[in-house]
């Protein structure tokens, strides 16, 4: 296979996924069109579709104000708020024992401080969901607002790098929300006891997305690789996480003759960045019954960035299996096991007890703080050798895997 083809190829795709098309957010006609663009180019290599289909929400929003006695602060509208447009008296919240004991029904709550250091899972998140999370969305219902303010600081470990970040992204969530800056929030609590001019711009559109899942071979005994093909609002999405769906579209064109006795499925999963996951939901609900069958789950996630190297990681991996693959990195400079992080779909396998690969960059945590769901994650920090480097390199660890399977029928 030609390599300078395939780089051409790997800058094509990251341009058609990012700038081609201005949007990948879930929900989306641009969400859309990159699923029925990844289906159209990986079925040219052989690969069987199946499309997995469901609902979701369409979060539009537009600018937000907010005015007391002639001041006017800058904030943000939340994703998946409803609207909002009253006046109400302001209140505020630093922690929990405080919203415990505020009244603030019809008023217009700011969160500040401790309660507001990070963001809260989605009330209906299957595979994570903090107690002090739950208690926070329950006391919000029973003390029921008008509208909620979160102030709120950076947190790229959970948010990555938008600064401020919403406190609240949650489609289930009826009370409208927006946010500001913890900068802006102190600013925002000398006026509290008085009434506060607040307009929210949201709506809710009911939406469509899918899962494409591409296959070949052996449906009871599978390696699964998995990439998340939508984005955040207002980035382009190419570090995270077009680079991983195309590298799933290069491997395919390497896969194009496969013949391997080990069943391929290379997943795009839509709703990665999305509140409550629904292509993974998706996923899970249809083949629940048949997690047993995938020996290994690869997850693709924030890799070629143009410095450092890629980073693979296990979880729960045997170590035959582990012996095997690294086989296929060992004359790789490029890569190198890396620690362990969970900010990925391959969590969704780890929860099914599923032997589980990681790749990722040795650099992601520092991408976190400075470029993940932000604006610059742009295919200019992308280095398409590398994603090239990547879509080989997995085809020799399918192809060891292989090898490892006919020796053992077994991982």
């Amino acid at each position: 296979m030609n390599r300078d083809h395939l780089i051409n190829t790997a800058q094509e795709y990251l341009d058609h996924f990012c700038h081609t098309i201005t949007t990948r957010r879930l929900g989306t006609q641009g969400n859309r069109d990159a699923t029925t663009y990844f289906q159209e180019q990986i079925a040219q290599f052989g690969f069987d579709i199946i499309q997995q289909r469901f609902n979701c929400i369409e979060s539009r929003t537009a600018a937000s104000t907010l005015h007391i006695n002639g001041a006017q602060f800058d904030i943000f509208t939340s994703p998946f708020s409803l609207g909002y447009a009253g006046n109400a008296m302001l209140v505020a919240a630093e922690n929990v024992g405080a919203l415990e004991n505020i009244t603030c029904n019809d008023k217009i709550l700011l969160l500040h401080g401790e309660i507001a250091k990070e963001q809260l899972m989605p009330k209906g998140f299957e595979f994570f969901n903090p107690e002090a999370h739950k208690k926070i969305y329950q006391l919000l219902e029973k003390k029921q607002p008008a509208a909620i303010l979160t102030a709120t600081s950076k947190n790229p470990d959970a948010v990555g790098a938008i600064y401020p970040f919403p406190m609240i992204e949650d489609g289930d969530f009826d009370i409208p929300n927006a946010f500001l800056s913890d900068v802006e929030g102190e600013r925002l609590l000398a006026y509290c006891g008085q009434e506060t001019r607040l307009v929210i711009r949201a709506e809710r559109v009911p939406s469509k997305g899918e899962n494409i899942i591409a296959y070949k071979r052996n449906p009871n005994q599978k390696i699964v690789l998995c990439a998340h093909i939508d984005t955040k609002e207002n980035t382009p999405g190419a570090l995270d996480n077009a680079s991983g769906v195309a590298i799933m579209l290069l491997l395919g064109e390497l896969l194009a003759d496969y013949r391997g006795d080990l069943g391929v499925e290379l997943a795009a999963f839509n709703g990665e960045e999305y509140y409550n996951t629904p292509g993974q939901i998706e996923y899970l609900k249809q083949y629940q019954e048949d997690f047993s069958s995938i020996l290994l789950a690869i997850n693709l996630d924030d890799i070629g960035y143009i410095k450092g190297r890629t980073a693979y990681s296990f979880y729960g991996v045997s170590k035959p299996v582990i012996a095997a693959i690294k086989t296929a990195y060992q004359d790789r400079a490029d890569f190198f096991e890396g620690p362990p992080w969970y900010q990925s779909d391959h969590g969704i396998f780890m929860a099914k007890g599923v032997p589980a690969m990681a790749i990722t960059e040795e650099n992601v945590m520092d991408l976190m703080k400075e470029v993940t769901h932000t604006e610059k994650d742009t295919p200019a920090i992308v280095e398409p050798k590398k994603l090239v480097d990547n879509a080989f390199a997995l085809k020799e660890v399918i192809e060891k895997l292989n090898l490892l399977y006919l020796e053992q029928k077994s991982f």
